[in-house]
């Protein structure tokens, strides 16, 4: 989710690559001639005279790039440079003020960096006079447009003069007044800093969480504003995360939720949204009375942003059960579905149907959901989501995924066609997606009577799915290779659509996918191995295709039973053919096969004896050969 930062800083941009600054300044006007005499004042070096040239330079139009470039290459960017590390009071204030405007311009902001601007400005924050520290650190904060500007100015020491800075508002019960506008640009110009990895890095050294803490319980919105603002730019810094996830901060954050100022809400529910991300932080958000103030805030529909902020932030809580019970007493679900009715930014759909996600894992939730006229809201959100790239209508397909646990849930969406729509999300290229549908097509088929039998006259979707498995082979996503061998396995319970996905490939495409570490993929191409074997013609097939070896490596290298179980199966199936059983035997499948006899799984244990006695009775009989031989 995007930070909604305001006016709380100037953009700024991670490229150094700017283009070239042309002017055309061949022909001299009357405003050339007067800032060219203004430059020479400067120049003069009287300290009254360049007082009153830089209340005059200030207060010019300095958007208009023909006046930057006149300023820059007759001198006067050097000469307000040079004032900066002067003793004169008046002057370095008047520099900084002009400074600050022409700080517009991306390409004035190198020529101060590169005339050495930065450095004098950095020093300036250690000055005694306050109103000299509060425009030193707005101008900075203007200056750091690019990653380059920013890095020097760590290097010059900056970091740590605003952490000492901040230290200093920290010290004292009450910050006086006159702080606040120098605490809120310091702040500005730590957010401005995060935007670089090394410098926010820098910054989460420094120790800056605990002053955040500190300052996020300021007097002045203003200031909590910001320092929320700044707090969510280290979500992605581990070690300020799991400091910014304390109980004290959290509930600093949530105290704040609970405010009327909407932007304050705003930076709340997105910090909520990108700090909480394991059980112990969404309990913690209950426990503090987070869950309450995120409900009451549904009621602002109006206001999109905050509306998008606290839909993310009741999704990412949702991952508690019991948060999802305290959501269930206040109605939540009913609240979520009816800002469905409403047009919505994609990013809030997105967020609402995350949440349904979780909230139908319990039985009253999916009973609600599976309700005709909200199932016909769900089914009639876009298919497709330019915005969030095909993350909705994956959310779709994992939500009634989700719902698909029995036969009579998966009969009460089979009235809305979400098979077809299944098998359409399995033709687009988004890989979560497929994935989502393939899973979502697999609880389908499991459920309900018949289901497999359906899709035999769907000739495009064999080929489809024929399609599909063979492209797993060259995919590195494993959920779309697990999904896809999932649904491939329940497809194949129709012995039509064994035999027709047996003829196109299938024993070739699963040979491949046997060829993984990872347990997912392995429980699900050992199913699906297993019942392809209900085709004759296959056992030998996948004995050729060399599956035999693998299989027996999926029982000496994975400790998951579901992979024993189905491995086991799968080799039981192939014991149809006596070359697969010497290749078992070859393979050292004999010990691993009487390991799973131990297993508490009686089906295992039955695969698993199969197997063992059909390679005792084939070395038996290979050693009364060998012996009749001698």
């Amino acid at each position: 989710m995007a930070s909604f930062l305001g006016d709380l800083s100037v953009t700024s941009s991670d490229d150094d690559e700017v283009s070239e600054w042309f002017v055309d300044i061949q022909e001299e006007t009357a405003d050339d001639r007067m800032l060219k005499r203004f430059v020479m004042i400067l120049k003069a070096g009287d300290p009254t005279a360049t007082e009153l040239m830089l209340v005059q330079l200030t207060d010019l139009d300095w958007t208009n790039k023909r006046s930057q470039k006149l300023f820059l290459d007759t001198g006067g960017l050097q000469v307000l440079v040079n004032l900066l590390n002067l003793d004169e009071e008046n002057c370095l204030i008047g520099s900084l003020r002009l400074l600050g405007k022409l700080c517009h311009s991306i390409h004035m902001c190198q020529a101060i960096v590169d005339l050495g601007g930065l450095r004098y400005m950095v020093e300036n924050l250690d000055s005694g006079v306050h109103l000299i520290q509060v425009l030193a650190a707005e101008t900075i904060s203007k200056v750091l447009q690019f990653n380059r500007a920013r890095e020097m100015f760590w290097k010059y020491g900056g970091i740590d003069k605003l952490v000492k800075l901040l230290k200093c508002f920290c010290s004292t019960e009450e910050n006086p007044m006159k702080d606040v506008e120098l605490d809120h640009n310091v702040i500005a110009l730590l957010w401005n800093l995060s935007k670089s990895l090394k410098t926010k890095k820098a910054i989460c050294e420094a120790g800056i969480i605990p002053l955040l803490g500190h300052l996020v319980r300021s007097p002045h919105e203003n200031i909590r504003i910001a320092v929320m603002k700044l707090l969510q730019e280290f979500a992605s810094e581990e070690i300020c995360k799991s400091a910014i996830q304390t109980k004290d901060l959290m509930r600093n954050i949530i105290k704040n939720l609970q405010t009327n100022n909407e932007e304050l809400q705003l930076c709340c529910a997105t910090s909520i949204f990108k700090f909480v991300d394991n059980k112990e932080t969404c309990d913690l958000v209950r426990k503090i009375q987070g869950l309450q103030a995120l409900v009451s805030l549904l009621g602002k529909a109006e206001n999109k942003k905050l509306l998008t902020a606290v839909t993310g932030a009741i999704w990412k809580c949702s991952a508690s059960t019991k948060n999802v019970a305290f959501f269930q007493k206040c109605n939540t679900l009913e609240t979520l579905v009816a800002l469905l009715n409403a047009p919505q930014s994609d990013y809030v759909l997105f967020h609402i149907t995350k949440a349904l996600i979780e909230f139908v894992q319990t039985p009253e939730n999916r009973a609600a959901v599976l309700q005709p006229e909200i199932l016909k809201l769900i089914m009639d959100l876009p298919l497709e989501s330019y915005e969030v790239d095909w993350a909705l209508s994956a959310n779709v397909a994992k939500l009634l995924g989700a719902c698909a646990i029995d036969e009579e849930s998966v009969a009460t969406m089979e009235q809305f066609n979400v098979i077809h729509r299944m098998c359409v999300h399995l033709k687009f290229s988004d890989e979560d997606l497929q994935a989502s549908s393939a899973w979502t097509l697999s609880s389908f088929l499991k459920n309900i009577k018949g289901s497999a039998g359906k899709i035999r006259n769907r000739v495009r979707f064999l080929l489809l799915i024929a399609d599909l498995l063979k492209s797993s082979n060259n995919c590195s996503n494993i959920e779309v290779q697990a999904s896809i061998c999932c649904l491939v396995s329940e497809l194949i319970k129709d012995e039509y659509n064994l035999g027709g996905l047996s003829h196109l490939g299938l024993v070739s495409s699963l040979a491949k996918l046997t060829d993984t570490n990872d347990d997912k993929v392995r429980r699900y191409v050992a199913k699906a191995i297993g019942l392809s074997c209900h085709f004759e013609q296959n056992i030998a097939a996948f004995g050729e295709a060399g599956v035999t070896v693998p299989l027996v490596n999926f029982l000496k290298e994975s400790k998951d039973t579901s992979v024993h179980h189905y491995s086991a199966m799968a080799l039981s199936e192939l014991c149809g053919e006596q070359d697969n059983i010497i290749d078992m035997h070859k393979a050292g499948a004999l010990k691993p096969l009487i390991e799973c006899m131990k297993s508490d799984d009686e089906d295992l244990q039955m695969f698993a004896a199969d197997c063992a006695e059909k390679i005792r009775l084939l070395v038996q009989k290979a050693e009364k050969i060998r012996k009749a031989m001698k």
